[in-house]
């Protein structure tokens, strides 16, 4: 099984396990015509209706399985999540204007600063809590290549806003994490839209999303050691269409 394919069945986890009840997994046997490996995993559906531990894992195993036979069948188990849980699945990108600003902030200056190709900016809260999303995600850079920085991590410049603004003028892709209705980040998405950035919204609810931003789909994760790894790896796989 090669890479690409291995990320995009730990994709495909994430949202199935964000997700799936019995009946779905009833649903996608059908359409798939693959109901003997759903039915015939020991740990599968019997992990589900339990919540243990290892449901993640026989996830993966079903969908290894499955790849292994009929590989076209990931897609339709893409499709099925799209159509049911439109409002949660992957992200989507705007479309860059063909529009030139010009503009002069009085908050902070413009400086002369060259865009980094492979440098991803990441606004999220500075807390403790956060520290194991922040990891993911800076593992998940380090695999597509790219490095990762966050502001506390800076200080260049006499107010902070500066250095906000120097990073997110350095960097091609913003990572923003809107968990917890953070106003810093926030402001910081709206600076990275203006500036025309690859912006890559995550959450924990799909509630801490602000209103404008509804009609860009969030990618969400679970705050728990799988979820931090499911989110590594959805990661991965949106840099690699980026790099595409």
């Amino acid at each position: 099984m090669n890479k690409n394919l291995g990320t995009r069945i730990l994709a495909l986890r994430e949202r199935i396990v964000s997700h799936f009840n019995t009946g779905d997994w009833e649903e996608i046997g059908l359409l798939t015509g693959h109901t003997n490996e759903i039915n015939g995993h020991a740990r599968l559906l019997r992990s589900l209706f339990f919540g243990d531990e290892d449901y993640a894992g026989s996830v993966l195993a079903v969908l290894k399985n499955i790849a292994i036979k009929d590989v076209a069948a990931l897609d339709q188990f893409d499709s099925f999540l799209d159509e049911k849980y439109a409002e949660e699945s992957h992200f989507i990108s705007a479309k860059p204007s063909t529009k030139k600003l010009t503009f002069a902030p009085h908050v902070f200056e413009v400086q002369d600063i060259a865009l980094e190709e492979d440098l991803v900016a990441v606004m999220m809260p500075f807390i403790a809590d956060f520290q194991g999303v922040f990891d993911a995600i800076k593992k998940a850079c380090k695999t597509a290549d790219f490095r990762c920085m966050r502001v506390d991590g800076i200080w260049e410049e006499s107010t902070i806003i500066q250095d906000i603004f120097n990073l997110l003028i350095r960097a091609r892709i913003v990572v923003v994490d809107f968990s917890g209705r953070n106003p810093n980040v926030m402001y910081e998405t709206g600076i990275a839209h203006t500036l025309g950035k690859l912006v890559i919204p995550i959450s924990q609810s799909l509630d801490d999303v602000p209103f404008d931003m509804k009609h860009h789909r969030v990618l969400k994760y679970l705050p728990n050691t799988e979820g931090y790894a499911a989110l590594r790896s959805s990661l991965q796989t949106k840099f690699a269409q980026l790099t595409a």
